[in-house]
């Protein structure tokens, strides 16, 4: 304890003979703290969530998005897919603006939800959210044309699931009549055989039924659905850059630690140039 009490009686003497270097130090870097801080542009941000769409009708085991979830997050990290945005927002590839999108394009994906968060910087907020909707919007396009086809067959197949009951439908129909008149008209022979033949279509038309109402549901909007945001674009309404209290402190911090070292160095040096005594 005794020799931190010396050691800090010598450091504060140090200080006392050493003042001008250490104060130079000290505000030369504060100086370049509060100046970057003042002169740095200004970054806004803008978030997006993504919900990637999806035909329900795929046969059990397999994935009805138009591409795996983990290759959806590859692919928004692409410099191809960064590219394609920053064309169809308009924004040079080689441009500033473009090196800020892509350095800044963050992917955050949350598998248990099965949504992806997208955050863009830009110089201004209205450049921010126009790259963020841009980026999903180029996702969906993406993804719209890979759920073209299995879109278009899956309501293909409600079509003839439609027409075959309508079929068994007006076939049950006709075998209902015929079964009533040749029960009142003859035996119970001919009737039985109408009865059996009216219980089978009976059978297929709740079948088909079933499968169009199945198929309807799964086409629904809460099971099929296109790549879109589940919610608006979130902006924080003041940049997210710089953080002026966090420079102006690492500032301090680092005005500090160069002017003790200054300090010391110095009186390392004037002793250093004293005459040895003997």
């Amino acid at each position: 304890m005794q020799r931190d009490e010396i050691y800090l009686v010598d450091l504060w003497r140090i200080l006392v003979r050493q003042w001008r270097g250490f104060a130079v130090a000290a505000l030369a870097v504060l100086a370049l703290a509060v100046a970057y801080a003042m002169l740095a542009k200004p970054r806004w941000e803008a978030q997006a969530w993504v919900q990637v769409g999806q035909v329900a009708t795929q046969p059990a085991g397999q994935d009805p998005r138009p591409e795996p979830f983990q290759r959806v997050i590859e692919r928004l990290q692409t410099v191809a897919f960064q590219n394609e945005v920053l064309q169809s927002a308009g924004i040079p590839l080689k441009s500033p603006e473009g090196g800020l999108y892509r350095s800044s394009l963050k992917v955050e994906p949350s598998f248990y939800a099965g949504l992806i968060k997208i955050s863009v910087r830009a110089a201004s907020p209205a450049l921010a959210r126009r790259l963020a909707q841009a980026t999903v919007d180029q996702l969906h396009a993406i993804h719209q044309r890979l759920l073209a086809e299995p879109l278009a067959q899956a309501r293909g197949r409600l079509g003839e699931v439609q027409a075959a009951l309508r079929e068994a439908t007006a076939t049950r129909d006709g075998l209902r009549a015929a079964a009533g008149n040749r029960e009142s008209m003859s035996g119970q022979g001919p009737a039985l055989a109408a009865g059996l033949l009216l219980a089978g279509k009976e059978t297929e038309v709740r079948e088909l039924r079933q499968a169009k109402d199945d198929l309807t549901a799964r086409l629904s909007a809460s099971y099929t659905f296109d790549t879109s945001m589940p919610w608006p674009i979130y902006q924080p309404d003041h940049p997210v850059a710089p953080n002026r209290v966090l420079i102006l402190g690492l500032g301090v911090l680092g005005g500090l630690g160069l002017g003790l070292f200054v300090a010391v160095a110095g009186d390392a040096r004037r002793r250093a140039k004293q005459p040895k005594a003997g």
